[in-house]
This record gives C-alpha cells, sequence and structure tokens, in this order.
C-alpha cells in the first residue's frame, strides 16, 4: 500500500487548507485512514480518522468543529478540510492507514504512512 499525501502549505491565521491522501497499490475493501501531525519538538499526535465503509469519523478535541475529514471509496481518497486555522496547528501533517475495521487514535494501529505534507499557519 502506498500512500501519497498533498494540499500542504502556507495560510494565514484564520484560512483554510484542504489535504488529501490518496492509497494505491493493494488497498483492502475495509481499512481506516487516520490523520495525524507533528510539530517541531513535539511528538506525533493524533487528529482525525474516518472508517472507509461506514464513514465513521473520530477527531481530536483540538480540531473539532474547524476540521473536517473525508473520502471517496472510488478513488481510494481521503480530504482532510481545515478552516479557521490557527498557528498551534502548524506541522507536518501525515495520512495513515489501518486494515482494521475500527478507528484508532494510536499511531501504533496504523501500519502505512504516507510521507507527510507541511502545513504553515502566520499569525
Amino acid at each position: 500500500v502506498q500512500l501519497q499525501a498533498s494540499g500542504g502549505g502556507l495560510v494565514q491565521a484564520g484560512g483554510s487548507l484542504r489535504l488529501s491522501c490518496a492509497a494505491s497499490g493493494r488497498t483492502f475493501g475495509y481499512y481506516v485512514m487516520g490523520w495525524f501531525r507533528q510539530a517541531p519538538g513535539k511528538e506525533r499526535e493524533f487528529v482525525t480518522s474516518i472508517v472507509r465503509n461506514r464513514g465513521n469519523t473520530d477527531y481530536a478535541d483540538s480540531v473539532k468543529g474547524r476540521f473536517t475529514v473525508s473520502r471517496d471509496n472510488a478513488k481510494n481518497t481521503v480530504y482532510l478540510q481545515m478552516n479557521s486555522l490557527k498557528p498551534e496547528d502548524t506541522a507536518v501533517y501525515y495520512c495513515a492507514l489501518s486494515t482494521s475495521s475500527y478507528s484508532s487514535r494510536l499511531a501504533g494501529s496504523y501500519a502505512y504512512w504516507g510521507q507527510g505534507t507541511q502545513v504553515t499557519v502566520s499569525s
């Protein structure tokens, strides 16, 4: 499985960005896609996840109400719409895929990772 993340960039506080993560290769009929982020000097943290088949979503409290995760199953692509961005959202964002049918906030539950895309929010 290969994951290709894209859509990062530089935006002012209050702005929006949309990240995409396309899965290719031996994808599974069921999986969970997660988004994590890592800021300089900090540990990687869970942002959100979505279950491919059922569409169930989970959000970290820090992004709830501002970020929205969605999927296009036909394209094996997951999107992360980020609105009302804050400087503290600045980080490298990673998409990750778990072959479980249940979502998880633990990075160790995800076997496949994308290369990361930089999001920088200026104040």
